[in-house]
């Protein structure tokens, strides 16, 4: 089976290489040998080393299995949260409910 290709954008590219270069200092300031870290988060050393790279073609399972061991999962979380999309759609989406004005009993 070949692996296909994804083309990305540069910016993404570098998006990428950033959160490889955030994780592999987060590993250093928790001084975990490379070798410990990729046990941890059951894969190889050599997938760990494109993970710090930034490297595309790793699989987003092997990213969240890294920061997990890391203690950064809330971090992963933290990738898709679209907050100025939730308000914009409460905004245009949600009508407040009117309640129904009171009659007052006529007295007989």
């Amino acid at each position: 089976m070949t692996k296909k290709t994804v083309i990305l954008l540069p910016n993404t590219q570098q998006v990428l290489q950033k959160m490889g270069v955030n994780i592999k200092k987060a590993r250093l300031r928790r001084n975990i040998k490379a070798e410990i870290l990729a046990e941890k988060a059951q894969i190889s050393k050599s997938t760990l080393s494109a993970i710090e790279k930034g490297v595309s073609t790793v699989s987003i399972g092997a990213y969240a299995a890294v920061l997990y061991s890391l203690g950064m999962d809330k971090d992963f979380e933290m990738i898709a949260l679209d907050e100025e999309g939730k308000k914009d759609y409460w905004e245009h989406n949600f009508q407040l409910r009117k309640r129904a004005t009171k009659r007052k009993r006529q007295k007989e």
